[in-house]
């Protein structure tokens, strides 16, 4: 496969358009400042995770043996260049972005971002005793050759062929100076601080560099022995793991580069030259000391007034089917159920998975309620969830402690689906219910993540949830499903045969369209069998957030294929498919993404959505967002992100609109 072809775009590649896509939100003047002061934030902290993942990852294969080498990627070396390339042209960007929109508008709000070589005699004062109490308190200290850790940030200096190193950790960022004039606001770095007293004590000029590491869990044998165990090891091992890029300040000497690649032992393609400042993800917790607010108007997520009508949501649920669009609607509705289930009386048992949980998970809390109330509680955790491996691990251990039945990872596959399984027993007649949803359990990431999540008592779709938990705990190899799509058994024979009913249907005559909603699009089965649908006359209209490896527009072959990517305040994270079939739309959502992971490595559900108001409510949002003129970009040939419209008013944008939606529904 070619890095760039008419067929294919690289994923990678793809990947890295996809953060010039948050990068255009940090430059848009429509976004108030410390919105574009948060994108920033989130561009870096998306980088420094697409080096600890994917560059490690591209690296591993470069030492495989060539015939190997070539089955999995043509040319690795090749594809680190394109990468490199790219993301120096993004690191320009950011720097101009920062330098030539920020920091002005930030001016414009009395709010100065000074430095250690504009500061009055009064800051400098001030700036010396700052850091005489940082060395007192042994907060910072000098040395000469330490490891330098995964993604902490040093300031690095070479004198008479000796290097000295200053790590910036576990200390706040940013300081707030006093203020000297009235209305007047300066905020330093804190590195500023550092360096101008290192200047004074050394006489040596100090730069920023920080050091991205591998990030992958090398375990030697995932299918013999204890795998809990085997993670846990291998935790500490992601901090010294080879290094994947350097990033330095682009004004840094070439005597001090060059000592820097021989300690690190890496080359220049390994070196990114950026600012002055590195870790930018500090910039989520940047100060504002003026009284004006300088961020979105809040969009406080909406009570599901309808659900007042009822004492249970046993009852709400029985009399039909409830589909909740977080975050526009609040997920109190569903802590609501799992605590009304974690104390009823009837409810004999409780299975649930859990893939990212949050650090003071309301939804572990009644579960812990649950088994106190004698219900069997079966929970299955993902260790495996990358950079969420101890928190999930610490939460099964307490789980465990407190009577909860948990299952660990599989080997070799993840636990990605968001499934809940309740069953009740009320004057002898059983009651089953179950939840699917596009989002984890997680109370944080509800409130800022689009996601879906259905909750049923439908007789089919709470015995195909059933079947999936007895997979998971291991008494059932293969679930049969008569209404769900469950990866990685039916999801891709599922869509790749609701892709061919679609074609079937325009070949005798009848009108046929497709309509996506995912993260990611990179399977090249399922992408070939778009474009046969495209070639045969099917409508095909994806809503597709960040890897898109289907080239559309192209004649003969996705010339009925648009694609666009909507980045906005709100992060786009659900998964969503309707199929015309002769006017007999099929709607479904899940957690399967259109990537070859998700339909033949991980343990996925898809449900569908039946009933016909819901099936209206999911088409309203997502028509919304397919004529957003505010957030949305075209996704082309080229990727080149252009937005497809211009309107000023973000009040017109697909999420403020759906929000004024839903609170009218």
């Amino acid at each position: 496969m070619s890095l760039i072809n008419k067929q294919y775009y690289n994923r990678d590649l793809s990947w890295l358009r996809f953060n010039h896509r948050v990068l255009q939100e940090a430059a848009d003047e429509r976004n108030p400042l410390y919105e574009r002061i948060k994108f920033l934030a989130i561009f870096s902290s998306n980088l420094d995770e697409f080096f600890k993942v994917r560059v490690s990852d591209i690296r591993q294969i470069k030492e495989l043996d060539k015939p190997l080498r070539k089955k999995l990627i043509s040319k690795p070396n090749k594809l680190l260049k394109l990468i490199k390339k790219e993301v120096d042209k993004q690191q320009i960007s950011f720097g101009d972005i920062f330098r030539n929109q920020i920091i002005p508008e930030l001016k414009s709000h009395k709010i100065h971002l000074v430095d250690e070589n504009n500061l009055t005699a009064a800051q400098e004062e001030f700036c010396i005793s700052f850091y005489e109490k940082l060395i007192e308190n042994k907060q910072i200290e000098v040395s000469h050759e330490p490891f330098i850790e995964n993604e902490k940030l040093y300031l690095y200096a070479v004198k008479e062929g000796k290097s000295f190193w200053v790590k910036i950790d576990k200390i706040d960022r940013f300081v707030v100076l006093p203020k000297e004039e009235d209305e007047e606001h300066s905020i330093l770095f804190i590195d500023d601080i550092i360096r101008l007293n290192l200047l004074k004590e050394f006489d040596v000029n100090f730069y920023a560099v920080k050091v991205s590491r591998d990030a992958e869990l090398y375990i030697d044998n995932e299918y013999s022995g204890n795998l809990l165990e085997k993670i846990k090891e291998s935790l500490p091992k992601r901090d010294t793991g080879q290094v994947t890029r350097i990033l330095v300040d682009e004004k840094i000497p070439k005597e001090y580069l060059k000592q820097l690649e021989v300690a690190l032992d890496v080359n220049d393609t390994d070196i990114i030259k950026g600012g002055k400042y590195h870790n930018f993800k500090d910039f989520f917790s940047f100060p504002n000391p003026t009284s004006t607010d300088l961020s979105f108007t809040e969009l406080p997520p909406l009570l599901i007034k309808e659900l007042d009508n009822y004492k249970s949501m046993f009852d709400a649920i029985v009399e039909k089917d409830r589909l909740f669009s977080y975050p526009y609607e609040s997920f109190d509705s569903f802590l609501r159920f799992i605590n009304e289930a974690s104390e009823d009386k009837f409810v004999t048992e409780i299975k649930m998975t859990l893939y990212r949980i949050s650090s003071d998970s309301k939804v572990a809390e009644a579960l812990i309620k649950a088994v106190e109330n004698n219900i069997d509680v079966t929970i299955f955790i993902e260790t495996k969830a990358r950079f969420d491996e101890e928190n999930n691990i610490k939460w099964g251990k307490i789980l465990e402690e407190k009577g909860v039945k948990v299952f660990y990872s599989y080997p070799g596959i993840k636990v990605h689906s968001k499934i809940l399984y309740v069953k009740r027993n009320k004057n002898d007649e059983e009651q089953n219910f179950a939840y699917i949803g596009t989002g984890n359990f997680n109370e944080k990431t509800a409130k800022i993540y689009t996601d879906f999540g259905l909750l049923t008592a439908k007789n089919k779709i709470t015995k195909d949830i059933a079947n999936v938990f007895a997979v998971l705990e291991r008494s059932l190899i293969t679930p049969k499903t008569k209404k769900l799509l469950v990866s990685p058994f039916t999801t891709r024979s599922g869509f790749t045969e609701l892709i061919q009913n679609e074609i079937d249907n325009i070949e005798v005559g009848t009108e046929a369209s497709i309509t996506l909603k995912l993260n990611s699009l990179q399977d090249e089965k399922l992408i070939s069998q778009l474009y046969k649908a495209s070639n045969k006359g099917v409508n095909i209209k994806i809503i597709c957030r960040g890897i898109c490896c289907l080239v559309p527009g192209v004649k003969l072959q996705s010339e009925n294929i648009e694609v666009v990517s909507i980045v906005d305040r709100f992060l786009e994270h659900a998964r969503v498919f309707i199929f015309s079939n002769k006017g007999k739309e099929k709607v479904f959502i899940g957690s399967a993404d259109y990537m070859t992971r998700n339909l033949d490595h991980r343990i996925e559900v898809v449900t569908p959505i039946t009933d016909i108001d819901l099936q209206q409510k999911m088409k309203k949002i997502i028509n919304l967002q397919l004529n957003d003129k505010v957030k949305a970009r075209m996704i082309d040939e080229a990727q080149s992100n252009i937005y497809i419209g211009n309107i000023e008013d973000y009040k017109q944008s697909a999420q403020h609109k759906i929000y004024t939606y839903l609170k009218e529904y």
